[in-house]
C-alpha cells in the first residue's frame, strides 16, 4: 500500500499502482492508529512530532501533484491499522487532481483482507481495472462486477 503509492508519488517508473490499505498521510497515521502501532514509525520515520517534517515530505497525500498514472485503492472498513479515512483522503486528491482512480471499500474487513469472497472480488477489481486502463483483450467472467474508475 504505501509502497505502491510512494512509488506513484515520488519516481516516474510505473504506468499505474493498486494499493492495499495504504498510507497517504503518515502525520496523520502517527497520531491516529492504534496503540500498539502507535511508535511503529518512530524507527521508520523519525520520532513524531520533533521530526514533523520528514513525514509531510515522506507522504504520498504531499506530493498528489507528481502523480501522473492510475491508481485502484483497496480498503478494509474496520481497519484499525490504516484508518479508511487514508484511502479516502486519497482517491478524493487523486480526483481532484483528475487522475483515473478507483476506490474498493471492504466492509467486515480489517488490515490484511480474511473473506475469501473480498480477496476474490480484489484480483478480479484489480484486473478489470489493469484491463480497462491498458485496454486489454480480457475475457473476465460474466459475474464479474465492474470498477468505477472515475
Amino acid at each position: 500500500g504505501f509502497t505502491t503509492l510512494a512509488c506513484l508519488a515520488f519516481t516516474k517508473v510505473f504506468k499505474a499502482g493498486a494499493s492495499y490499505y495504504g498510507i497517504g498521510d503518515l502525520e496523520i497515521l502517527a497520531v491516529d492508529t492504534h496503540k500498539f502501532e502507535s511508535r511503529y514509525l518512530d524507527s521508520l520515520v523519525g520520532r513524531y512530532p520533533s521530526e514533523a517534517a520528514l513525514y509531510k515530505a515522506r507522504s504520498p497525500i504531499n506530493s498528489v501533484h507528481s502523480f501522473d498514472c492510475p491508481v485502484i485503492l483497496f480498503q478494509g472498513a474496520e481497519d484499525k491499522v490504516v484508518p479508511p479515512g487514508q484511502a479516502q483522503c486519497m482517491h478524493d486528491a487523486l480526483l481532484a487532481k483528475g487522475v483515473p482512480t478507483a476506490l474498493c471499500i471492504f466492509a467486515g474487513e480489517q488490515h490484511g483482507f480474511r473473506q475469501s469472497a473480498n480477496i476474490r472480488r480484489c484480483l478480479d477489481a484489480e484486473l478489470y481495472f489493469y484491463s480497462k486502463l491498458f485496454d486489454m483483450p480480457c475475457s473476465m467472467p460474466e459475474n464479474v462486477e465492474p470498477v468505477e474508475i472515475m
